[in-house]
This record gives structure tokens, C-alpha cells and sequence, in this order.
């Protein structure tokens, strides 16, 4: 990491654990001012700006100042984020399936849109530099809502995704049956069960393109499940936005922090 850099995963308590992947804290005092892209990963996110917001591009290629509380929704395109001073947050790291009741609407409502929370979040306070006790503030906010509000999840929904993260198949369905499973990830998720196999297999990818037994882009693929170069390289730029050797060139900071990190889920929540 570059000096004074820290990324941090930490696990939720057993309460949220259903639904919360990990909470993670991250801080760069002297970030770079460039162009850093984020491509979907399955998992939407709440995140808590404790020093200066990033700025995001917009389809019309215009970058703005994000709010300082959101909620990111299921992505299915990149997302160009670029630094604009010192940077410090904390953010929750829901299962696929795991925001749903948070949202308090149908997943589908917030995919590949950063929703606004500050209003939601008011009198929500972090202390820089104290990653504990920024997650402490996420798991307090999260679990009161959970209590008051009786967090649930979908089993069927729920099954098709764990099948999904072990690269097992879907079990066979009639197309009526295979409508309704559409429906309920809409609701629950947010994307499609094909295209959550999509964003999990190109995730792969980076699981083994980097660590101590990293491969070559293309051996990586390989692994991951995909059959050839140029279908690798149709995700990197459905995904990412650029080559596999552009994103390994340019990347640094929030974005390489987190590709570095598995999204491979822990023990299996309950259903």
C-alpha cells in the first residue's frame, strides 16, 4: 500500500451475518487524483464518506460530487470513481440477496445507481481514524433497523446464489418456474440470475490473477471459467471498461484495494 494507505475487512456480528458479507474501513490521506475504475462484484454496498466524497462519472461523462452517505445498488456496467482530497470511509458489504429490507423497495429499483442516504443517515457520526469504531456506528445503524423492521430472506433466491458462488449449476426448472426465479431476483437482488453468474465468474478472475500464486490474465480466465481470450476480454470491457492490461497498468488506490479482496463468501449463511 502506498504510505498511510489502509484497507480493513471486518466480520459482523452473528445477527447481520445472513446478510452482511464483511464491513470494511478505508483510508488514503494523499490519494491520486486520477480516474479509478470499480467493476461489479455481486454484492451492493453502504457507504459512509467520513472525509471527502469521491466524484463519479455520469453518462454524459460529467463528474460529480457524491453524496456523502449512499447506497450502491447491484452493478452491471463500470464505475469511474476519482478522488478529490483526502479520503476515509467505512462501508457494508451486503450478501447479493442481503439489502433487501434495508432498501425498504425491490433491489431492481437501485441497479447501477448510487441512491442518496445522507437524509436517511442524519446524525450518523464516524470518527476518522478509528476504523473500529466506524464500524462499530454501521453495525449499531444496521442492527436497529434489523430489529424494528424483521429482516428475512428469500431460501429459493438465497440456494441459487450459493449455487451460483460455487460455479455449481442451477437445478433444472420449468420456464414457469424460471419466470417467477426472475421475479424473485428482481425483488431480492437486483440483476438476473444469469447475469449474477456473469459478475461472479469475471470476479473470479481477479481471485486468480493476484496473490501469492498469481496467473496470467488470460491462465486466470481460464480458471475462472471462461473459454478463450477474446470472451475475457468482451467482459473486461463490458465490465470495466478497458483492457485487462489498461486496468493493471492504471489502477491504484480504492479500486485495486478492491479487486485485491475475495468476494468468496464464508461459512454459509442460514436460510
Amino acid at each position: 500500500m502506498d504510505e498511510g494507505e489502509r484497507y480493513q475487512e471486518h466480520e459482523p456480528p452473528p445477527s447481520l451475518r445472513p446478510f452482511v458479507r464483511t464491513i470494511w474501513t478505508y483510508a488514503a490521506p494523499a490519494p491520486e487524483p486520477t480516474v479509478q475504475r470499480i467493476a461489479p462484484d455481486g454484492c451492493p454496498e453502504l457507504i459512509l464518506d467520513i472525509a471527502s466524497p469521491y466524484e463519479e462519472q455520469g453518462d454524459d461523462g460529467v463528474f460529480r460530487l457524491q453524496p456523502q452517505a449512499l447506497f450502491a445498488g447491484q452493478m452491471t456496467r463500470p464505475l469511474a470513481l476519482r478522488p478529490v482530497g483526502p479520503v476515509e470511509l467505512v462501508a457494508v458489504r451486503f450478501e447479493p440477496d442481503g439489502a433487501r429490507d434495508w432498501l425498504g423497495h425491490a433491489a431492481a429499483e437501485a441497479t447501477d445507481r448510487r441512491l442518496d442516504m445522507t437524509a436517511r443517515m442524519a446524525g450518523v457520526t464516524a470518527t476518522a481514524g478509528d476504523p473500529a469504531g466506524q464500524v462499530a456506528v454501521m453495525v449499531d445503524l444496521l442492527e436497529d433497523h434489523r430489529r424494528r423492521n424483521t429482516w428475512s430472506l428469500d431460501p429459493v433466491v438465497r440456494a441459487e446464489i450459493e449455487a451460483a458462488e460455487a460455479d455449481q449449476p442451477s437445478p433444472a426448472r420449468s420456464a414457469a418456474e424460471q419466470r417467477a426465479l426472475q421475479r424473485r431476483f428482481s425483488d431480492r437482488v437486483g440483476v438476473p440470475p444469469r447475469m449474477l453468474r456473469s459478475i461472479l465468474r469475471f470476479r473470479r478472475v481477479f481471485d486468480h490473477a493476484q496473490g501469492p500464486e498469481a496467473l496470467g490474465w488470460l491462465e486466470a480466465g481460464l480458471e475462472a471459467g471462461y473459454f478463450d481470450q477474446p470472451q475475457l476480454a468482451r467482459d473486461f470491457r463490458r465490465f470495466l471498461g478497458c483492457t485487462a492490461t489498461e486496468w493493471a497498468r492504471d489502477q491504484i488506490g480504492l479500486a485495486r484495494r478492491i479487486a485485491s479482496q475475495s468476494y468468496k463468501p464464508g461459512p454459509l449463511s442460514p436460510h
